[in-house]
């Protein structure tokens, strides 16, 4: 006796009908579900790109308006006084925008100014203006410029030109002059103009600018009874 079975190709048994993670025997989603998921996908990816992009765009932008109109001036490195004799290392280079107004000394400009006395004093970081250099008397009405010969421990080794300090009257040891000057100076203000080691590096020539009066002052007080207190550049 014979029996006959009918046997169904696998492709056309129905499929799950049941949401949720695609499961069907080992098949892969349909294409179309697969290309909707990618594509909701990569829109919050798109509009990142495109945020980004105008970030960049506007930082350009912001950049080219503040350093459209920078130049390269001079400006000075260090505190400078009236009647310096200005020197490379005394200049440095900056950029900065510079309203047409505004005078001043461009960078390709620097061999015009080296070895010119400077004709007012200027602090560290100033820009130099041209009528800032040359042309003034050294040193200037009513000022006077003082020598003073000093040993170590009277000055402080930071002391250099325009720098301000106070000049003090120490009354000498036992034995030796020890009162101040007959008109009753004791410190007197003033702005160091140059600091020259001596030869026998025994003792340090530090010439200051201070008024006639001071300056005559200082000039009467005996050897060894004078120091330098260093002060801020507000200082006085």
């Amino acid at each position: 006796m014979s029996t006959n079975t009918t046997t169904w190709p696998d492709t056309d048994r129905p499929t799950s009908t049941v949401e949720g993670p695609w499961i069907n025997n080992g098949k892969k989603p349909p294409a179309s579900r697969l290309r909707t998921t990618g594509h909701r996908r990569s829109v919050p990816y798109l509009l990142l790109g495109v945020l980004l992009v105008l970030a960049c765009v506007g930082g350009f932008v912001l950049i080219s308006l503040h350093s459209g109109d920078r130049q390269a001036v001079l400006a000075l490195a260090r505190g400078v006084v009236t009647g310096r004799v200005l020197t490379t290392q005394d200049l440095r280079q900056v950029n900065v925008a510079v309203d047409p107004g505004v005078a001043f000394v461009g960078a390709d400009q620097a061999v015009t100014v080296v070895g010119r006395p400077m004709a007012t004093s200027l602090s560290a970081g100033a820009l130099l203006t041209p009528d800032a250099v040359g042309g003034a008397a050294v040193p200037t009405s009513g000022q006077a410029i003082a020598a003073l010969a000093l040993k170590p421990g009277q000055f402080p080794t930071e002391v250099g030109p325009g720098v301000r300090v106070s000049v003090v009257f120490v009354p000498g040891q036992a034995g030796t002059a020890s009162s101040p000057p007959a008109d009753g100076g004791t410190v007197w203000p003033a702005v160091v103009t140059s600091v020259t080691a001596a030869a026998n590096d025994q003792s340090t020539v530090v010439s200051v600018q201070l008024t006639e009066a001071a300056a005559r002052q200082v000039a009467a007080v005996p050897a060894g009874q004078l120091s330098i207190v260093m002060l801020s550049s507000g200082g006085r």
